[in-house]
C-alpha cells in the first residue's frame, strides 16, 4: 500500500448500507439519507474531480434514490453516474438508468438447494426498473418497489442476474453455516447482516463490477479507494488500491482491509475521504 503522501484516489467506490446510510435500531434498514459530515467529505472529493461510484447489493432502481440523496451527478453539462449494483452483477449509469453491463445466470439448482433447507424463506429476483418478482412478501422495508408475488417456477423460468433469498426466522450466522455447508456450487454468494442470502452468477462480485467502470473511466487499479462494511464488500476491498473497512464491520472483513475507519455511526467513511479532500 502507498503512504499518504503517493496515493491521490482517482474514483472513489462506496458501499451505501453501513457505510454512507446508518441502519435505524433493531432493523438493519438505512434510514435513507446522507449525514451532513458524510455529504461534505463527498463534495470534497467531487470538487477535487475525483469520480465517485456506488457500489451495493441493492438493485438500480434504488440506487438511483441514493445518488439523488448525494446529488450526484451534479451540474447540467455532469456526465451520468456510473454505478455498480446487485454485488456486481449489473452496472448501469444514471439518468437516464441504463444498464451496461449485466451478467446471469440460470439460478434454479441453487435456489433449489438452499429452499431444500429453508422451505419458508422468500426468494426475490429483480426487475429493473420496477421491483421484486417474489415467492412471498419480504418484511416492510427491505425491498424497494413493486413486490410482484410469482410462483418459483416462473420466477426462474429464465436466467436471472441476482437472487435475494430472506428467512426471518433465521440469523446471519445460521445462513453462513447453511450456504458453507451447502457449498452453492457454480454460484457466488454473499451474507448479509440478517439472515439475507444474495446468490450470483460464478465470479461475479462488487470487484467485478468496479474493474469494469474503472476501465471505462480509465482509472487505474491502484488508484481506487473503496469503503465497505459487509461481507459483498470483501472482494472490492482487496481489489482496490486502497481498501477500507468500516468500524463496525464483521472481523473477516476487517481482516483483509489495508485499513479500518470509525464505524457508521461515527461518520467513518467521511474521516476516511477527509484523509484525502
Amino acid at each position: 500500500m502507498s503512504d499518504a503522501g503517493a496515493f491521490t484516489p482517482k474514483l472513489l467506490a462506496l458501499d451505501i448500507d453501513g457505510t454512507l446510510l446508518v441502519p435505524m435500531a433493531g432493523s438493519g434498514i438505512s434510514a435513507e439519507q446522507v449525514t451532513p459530515a458524510v455529504r461534505k467529505a463527498i463534495d470534497r472529493a467531487v470538487d477535487a474531480g475525483c469520480h465517485i461510484v456506488l457500489a451495493s447489493g441493492r438493485s438500480p432502481l434504488s440506487m438511483s434514490h441514493v445518488l439523488g440523496h448525494l446529488g450526484l451527478p451534479r451540474g447540467t453539462a455532469a456526465a451520468p453516474a456510473l454505478v455498480v449494483a446487485s454485488n456486481g452483477a449489473v452496472t448501469f449509469s444514471f439518468p437516464p438508468m441504463a444498464v451496461i453491463t449485466e451478467v446471469t445466470f440460470d439460478a434454479r439448482e441453487a435456489v433449489q438447494t438452499v429452499l431444500a433447507h429453508v422451505p419458508d424463506a422468500a426468494v426475490a429476483v429483480e426487475e429493473h426498473g420496477i421491483g421484486y418478482r417474489v415467492n412471498r412478501h419480504f418484511p416492510v422495508g427491505e425491498l424497494d418497489g413493486e413486490m410482484i408475488v410469482t410462483p418459483i417456477g416462473e420466477i426462474f423460468a429464465k436466467e436471472v442476474s441476482r437472487v435475494i433469498i430472506r428467512d426471518p426466522e433465521s440469523t446471519s450466522e445460521d445462513f453462513v453455516t447453511l450456504a458453507r455447508r451447502l457449498g452453492l456450487h457454480g454460484t457466488n454468494y454473499f451474507i448479509g447482516w440478517t439472515a439475507w442470502l444474495d446468490i450470483e452468477p460464478e465470479g461475479v462480485s462488487k470487484a467485478s463490477g468496479l474493474a469494469e467502470i474503472a476501465g471505462m473511466l480509465e482509472v487505474e487499479q491502484r488508484n481506487v479507494l473503496a469503503i465497505g462494511d459487509g461481507r459483498n464488500d470483501i472482494e472490492m476491498l482487496e481489489w482496490a488500491g486502497r481498501g477500507v473497512a468500516m468500524g463496525q464491520a464483521p472481523d473477516e472483513v476487517k481482516a483483509i482491509a489495508d485499513d479500518v475507519t470509525e464505524t457508521v455511526d461515527l461518520d467513518g467513511a467521511a474521516l476516511e475521504i477527509d484523509r484525502w479532500f
